[in-house]
């Protein structure tokens, strides 16, 4: 007998992101959405150039947040997907099971009706409802222990593969909510970028220069603050080598002046911690050494929302990217990056911490000292080194 089975499909998402490349979403994603921003109105007054600054910066801001709800999403229906793809390999394998119990009560129903008699396995088969002729127990009496047993394998068999169908109805339920709220998002992303580059247009020669001028004063004042951090730490980094010169001078003149070799050990012996918090802060190192040289050979990738590479990113796919290279598996969102490791004052930023930025937590770079982060800043914009201080930081934290 044939079976029954059909071949079942993947499920395939109906959001447009999933299916396209990165160069796709920059293209597509970042140039195409223009239309749909609001018009403006001819009788509102013309916003300052100032003015005009902070709503561009804002809005690049409130992308910022959007395209992190597009990635928490986009996680979410990646794993959905996952599950219901297994789930539904389940119910396949279930339905096969289902149908072998099937076949094999069939095989009694045939040899019953060649042998001219009317049985209750063929009654079982021909009923309305399998529950229902179970209910009368002299069924049961007539059938041979063979038979009953099967009958009881295929009541098993049903009401699994109903349970798994159910199961697999309501996650596949919950995939297409995932997948409405990645569309949703994306298409907030696009608004907002398509509402910044309407603002921009709308600029003249003279107000762009003047938008040109004060965005370089911005920088200017950002890599002020960001010198003064790395003289900071510079000042530290040589008391530091001064405390230690100093204990090592007093070190050597205990070992010349001791006369006992009870005397000489207990320098010895209270070494022992620093060397496990000096092998502590080596491994943090080593580690960051390959996030720096990761983000460093990043520089000059175009910053594309929703991307983690290869070939272009967003501030927290390069950041994963970053840390992904020195073995530690960071999430995908800033708003969960954020909860990763431990959390570190600005003052003790080393190499390879995360920075976070905005209220909303809604930007990430890598710090690389001296005040300095390599980050992925905005659409239109390519990852690079820039100040910390270029925006509000939120906070940072040491990840391992």
């Amino acid at each position: 007998m044939a079976s029954h089975r059909k071949p079942r499909t993947r499920v395939r998402t109906t959001a447009p992101a999933l299916g396209v490349t990165t160069a796709a979403l920059a293209s597509v994603g970042l140039l195409a959405q223009s239309a749909g921003a609001a018009p403006a109105d001819p009788s509102a007054p013309k916003p300052s150039v100032e003015e005009v600054q902070k709503k561009v910066d804002d809005l690049y801001r409130q992308a910022g947040t959007a395209t992190q709800k597009y990635n928490l999403a986009k996680e979410a229906t990646d794993k959905q997907r996952k599950s219901v793809d297994g789930m539904l390999d389940s119910v396949a394998r279930s339905t096969e099971r289902l149908n072998d119990a099937r076949r094999k009560l069939g095989t009694y129903a045939a040899a019953q009706y060649r042998s001219g008699s009317v049985t209750p396995t063929a009654a079982l088969l021909l009923a309305d409802s399998p529950q229902a002729y179970f209910d009368q127990n002299r069924l049961m009496d007539r059938m041979t222990e063979r038979q009953r047993a099967d009958v009881t394998d295929f009541q098993k068999q049903q009401e699994t593969a109903s349970e798994e169908r159910a199961e697999a109805t309501r996650s596949l339920q919950s995939l297409s909510e995932s997948q409405a709220s990645l569309k949703s998002s994306k298409q907030d992303v696009q608004r907002k970028l398509a509402e910044a580059r309407d603002l921009l247009s709308r600029l003249t020669a003279q107000e762009k220069a003047r938008l040109a001028k004060l965005e370089k004063e911005r920088e200017a004042e950002a890599r002020r603050k960001a010198e003064a951090k790395a003289r900071a730490e510079a000042e530290a980094a040589e008391k530091a080598d001064a405390e230690r010169e100093r204990e090592r001078r007093e070190e050597a003149q205990r070992d010349e002046s001791g006369t006992g070799a009870g005397t000489g050990a207990a320098p010895g012996a209270g070494t022992s911690p620093g060397t496990g918090t000096g092998s502590s802060s080596d491994a943090y190192a080593a580690k960051a050494e390959k996030v720096l040289a990761f983000a460093r050979a990043q520089i000059g990738k175009p910053y594309v929302w929703g991307a983690a590479g290869p070939s272009s990113y967003d501030c927290s796919g390069l950041t994963q990217g970053a840390w992904k290279a020195a073995g530690v598996t960071l999430p995908r969102t800033t708003w969960d990056q954020v909860n990763v490791g431990t959390r570190v004052a600005t003052e003790n930023l080393k190499p390879g911490d995360l920075v976070f930025f905005y209220d909303d937590i809604s930007h990430v770079g890598v710090y690389i000292g001296g005040g300095k982060m390599i980050h992925a800043p905005k659409p239109g914009a390519y990852v690079r080194e820039e100040s910390i201080f270029y925006m509000p930081i939120h906070g940072s934290v040491r990840p391992a």
